[in-house]
């Protein structure tokens, strides 16, 4: 079995690195939570991708004979030799064009000239393999163009160290996954990146870099200073109302996106929502997405939180669909506006406990075909009579109520979806813009559309040049 699963692995490494496409995302900022030693959830980092490699290419509709060899070895741009008939200077903007390079990516000395006389006319497609050699040249897919900082967290196949580009001098998230463990949960991790690497989206983690070796997978991510329980943490767990209502809006854009494509996240958690200094929320960790099962353990050996399940789930149901993930949404939200966990279960039982106090004991009439399961019969549940959600969570406007009770329902179908969460009115206040932002627009593009200061005593996200104050006056006495 062990055999079997360390063959599958090792294939998805090649079927990943041959067959992702090379795709460069710029931009700083990224996965990690500063000084948080807590491996189990600085681990929560993948989510979309691309993939540089120095490996074979067969013929999947790009040519691979653009370099005008017949060989099959990857050549370097400096051996590549290219007939150019445009004799125009070639700009870094070009460049960055061509290679879908960041903007502040700083280039090799003499890569220009390497680039015009290797490349083919700008308005000729360039084939996967010079593409992919280009970029190694520039240094991506390589260990040396990162250097490592600090180490933020541990797993039992993983380590994520902080870390900075050389190519752009921003900070970013070093994750690497031994590969020489025969459980193969590391094959967990390289399905996920194969899984994700399309997610293009303002409000999820993105990966910049994979770089391959014989014993580890190091998944380069963009940084992001903390998750969103250590900002609720840093604000005294006391949110401004308007500010939890940014923040659900992002974390329903970037689910509604994953759920256009028929991806599931399927562990939701404040842990799992990174913040970067200017606000902007992005979903993290997609270990378990599209999982045939949800288990207890994921494969940095976090084990499952229970707080953030459906009743569905917790009653053995593996009808996974995307109501999976609007649960634990309604959860979060209630977590942002109160300061506290809604249904804190150590078990499976103690967690419906806690369902079915708050929202009753379900009922034929709540629940369609619940008192016909077997699972829900064996645990004897008393009859809890429902409460009102208001008297749980005053803080919450009525159009805010009826957001939560739309996001809590027993029955998975009767769910709102984040598409149509999105436009509920609750938003309203947010503006029409919000609404028809492209999929990599920040919410911020919107004017007048800002944070705003915390009640709590300690830091948080500000506007302007009050942003992570505490952050700020660490770098200002050089200990950041």
């Amino acid at each position: 079995m062990r055999q079997s699963c360390l063959l599958h692995c090792d294939s998805l490494i090649r079927w990943i690195l041959v067959w992702m496409e090379v795709c460069v995302c710029g931009g700083g900022g990224g996965v990690g939570r500063e000084g948080r030693k807590d491996g189990n959830v600085l681990l929560c980092l993948c989510a979309a991708g691309i993939v540089h490699e120095n490996v074979k290419m067969g013929s999947d509709g790009e040519s691979d004979q653009a370099s005008g060899t017949s060989s099959d070895e990857v050549q370097s741009p400096v051996r590549v030799r290219m007939r150019n008939n445009h004799h125009r200077r070639i700009s870094n903007e070009d460049i960055n064009k061509r290679l879908s390079l960041p903007a502040d990516i700083r280039l090799p000395e003499g890569y220009l000239e390497k680039f015009a006389m290797n490349s083919p006319p700008f308005d000729k497609p360039m084939s996967r393999r010079l593409r992919r050699a280009s970029l190694s040249e520039i240094g991506f897919g390589k260990l040396e163009t990162y250097i490592k900082l600090d180490k933020l967290g541990e797993g039992t196949y993983a380590t994520v160290f902080k870390g900075r580009s050389k190519l752009t001098d921003n900070l970013v998230a070093l994750k690497e996954i031994r590969l020489e463990h025969e459980e193969g949960a590391p094959c967990t991790a390289i399905r996920e990146v194969s899984l994700l690497k399309d997610l293009k989206h303002a409000n999820i983690v993105t990966l910049h870099d994979i770089i391959h070796t014989d014993k580890c997978l190091t998944l380069v991510f963009e940084y992001l200073e903390k998750d969103l329980k250590q900002y609720m943490d840093d604000c005294g767990s006391i949110m401004s109302v308007h500010n939890v209502k940014i923040f659900l809006f992002q974390l329903l854009r970037g689910l509604a996106y994953c759920h256009r494509r028929k991806v599931l996240h399927r562990d939701l958690k404040p842990q799992n929502l990174l913040i970067n200094e200017k606000g902007e929320l992005k979903l993290a960790d997609f270990g378990l997405a599209r999982a045939k099962s949800v288990p207890t353990k994921t494969y940095s050996n976090e084990v499952v939180t229970l707080w953030y399940r459906p009743p569905d789930v917790l009653l053995g149901s593996t009808e996974y669909s995307t109501p999976i993930d609007m649960w634990g949404v309604g959860c979060i939200f209630y977590e942002m506006i109160t300061g506290r966990p809604l249904f804190p279960g150590s078990t499976v039982e103690d967690e419906l406990h806690l369902i079915f106090r708050i929202l009753g004991t379900p009922t034929e009439e709540t629940w369609p075909g619940i008192t016909t399961s077997e699972e829900f019969k064996t645990y004897n549940f008393p009859q809890y009579k429902a409460e009102p959600l208001v008297n749980h969570a005053p803080r919450i406007d009525n159009d805010g109520h009826d957001l939560l009770s739309m996001l809590l329902q027993f029955e998975a179908k009767k769910r709102v979806s984040a598409e149509d969460a999105l436009r509920h009115s609750y938003f309203r206040s947010l503006g029409e813009q919000v609404q028809t932002l492209a999929d990599t627009a920040s919410i911020f593009s919107v004017k007048g559309v800002q944070l705003q200061r915390d009640p709590g005593k300690r830091s948080s996200v500000y506007p302007e040049s009050c942003k992570f104050p505490r952050l700020l006056q660490k770098r200002k006495e050089g200990t950041f």
